[in-house]
């Protein structure tokens, strides 16, 4: 039976941030994955954190690791507001060899074990363990209410996705209760679905334990010279053999928008689904609602005055069409249709930008004609620029995705001159 208070204010969140996201190429050149701007003025950690905000949760650790300056600076401007006085909690642990001085975080399971002093001082009854690099909006409190129900030693976070998609997941195999019998981790011919032989049940990455139980296992682990110390491949096999572990179907608590058909989750971990998620967002409904204002995306509420349109002549006017234009921006005297720009873009007179991600700071200068293209964050593209026209020649000076996206950096600018 629920309890008349929200539960989620009985849980900690504890945010895995520190990978680096390598298949988004040199976008995480500078930052980890969880750092990467998303629709237009937010990072991909913010999901995950929002998530857990708005699911009632009040008590939230972030571990991270590689290049995490960007990260930090981002979670220390956005998210100061916790108040202690309220029993409110967000720590930022970064890996700083606080077991021993040779020992950075090992893996996913061995960055908790590691903060277990600081997680024991905020007391939760439950641990809520994410993934802070995917593009989701679920409410954590429908899973802590089944963990809690349930009586299971872990309840695992779970996607259907399609059978010959799921190699790439871990993978789990469940019965008609939807107790996890058997955990692959990306398995060659993965176990389908009761009664849908096309699915696969894939693992979100997202965890709930009881915090004592999960100590317990993670001091065995750490105990163990074979592990990896990783949630994925060592904790869950380890509970789905010995202990009660059971699947969360993200259907049973995705926040959906209206209209929307299925579940919305994105991994955007390759430069062709950033750009493809992030366009997406152009729609005119698109899957994922950023304006909802029962579930929002908090952030980093950056002060910027509001985006302008100037300039209105004949091959000369200042107008963006089915896009997405963040505070700061500046669209003079140019064509914009169906982009996403981020925070303090600049483009100027005569230019033409189709299908293109421009992430925050860019500038891009007059007689410029960009399409499907990703620029990072800062570039200044020079006059006269042409992307997306000549498939060859853009091979050949920027990063260019088997479905025809250019991602830009200010290095390969550089070499153009």
């Amino acid at each position: 039976m629920r309890t008349s208070a929200p539960i989620g204010r009985q849980a900690m969140a504890f945010v895995l941030a520190g990978g680096r996201g390598s298949r988004l190429l040199e976008l995480t050149d500078r930052r980890a994955k969880p750092a990467v701007y998303f629709g237009g003025k937010m990072r991909i950690i913010d999901f995950a954190l929002s998530n857990a905000l708005n699911s009632g949760i009040r008590r939230v650790g972030v571990a991270t690791q590689y290049k995490a300056h960007s990260l930090i600076g981002h979670l220390t401007r956005g998210w100061n507001f916790f108040r202690a006085g309220s029993n409110e909690t967000f720590d930022i642990m970064p890996a700083s060899q606080r077991v021993s001085e040779d020992q950075w975080y090992a893996g996913t399971a061995d960055a908790v074990f590691q903060n277990i002093d600081i997680i024991r001082d905020r007391a939760p009854k439950y641990m809520v363990i994410l993934a802070g690099d995917h593009i989701y909006k679920m409410d954590y409190e429908i899973m802590l209410q089944q963990h809690a129900d349930s009586g299971s030693d872990v309840t695992v976070g779970c996607l259907e996705v399609a059978r010959e998609e799921a190699s790439a997941f871990g993978v789990m195999h469940v019965d008609a209760n939807d107790r996890i019998i058997d955990f692959v981790e990306k398995p060659a011919d993965p176990p389908a679905m009761p009664g849908k032989p096309d699915k696969a049940l894939a693992s979100m990455g997202i965890y709930v334990f009881e915090m004592n139980f999960l100590f317990e296992q993670l001091e065995r682990d750490a105990a163990d010279p074979h592990s990896s110390r990783d949630f994925g491949k060592d904790i869950i096999p380890y509970l789905v053999k010995h202990g009660k572990a059971i699947a969360h179907h993200f259907s049973d608590s995705c926040v959906q928008a209206g209209d929307a058909d299925a579940a919305y989750w994105r991994d955007v971990g390759t430069v062709d689904a950033y750009w493809e998620a992030n366009i997406d967002l152009t729609d005119i409904v698109p899957d994922l609602d950023l304006f909802d204002k029962e579930w929002p995306i908090w952030t980093d509420g950056a002060v910027t005055p509001p985006a302008k349109f100037v300039h209105d002549e004949d091959l000369r006017r200042g107008m963006a069409v089915s896009s997405v234009v963040s505070g700061g921006c500046i669209i003079s005297g140019a064509y914009v249709k169906r982009s996403m720009l981020s925070t303090g873009v600049r483009i100027n007179s005569y230019c033409d930008v189709e299908n293109a991600v421009i992430l925050p700071y860019v500038e891009i200068g007059r007689s410029t004609r960009l399409r499907n293209v990703v620029i990072d964050r800062g570039v200044k593209i020079p006059g006269g620029l042409i992307v997306g026209e000549d498939a060859t020649l853009d091979a050949g000076r920027f990063r260019r995705t088997e479905k025809g996206v250019c991602l830009i950096t200010q290095t390969m600018i550089d070499k153009l001159k």
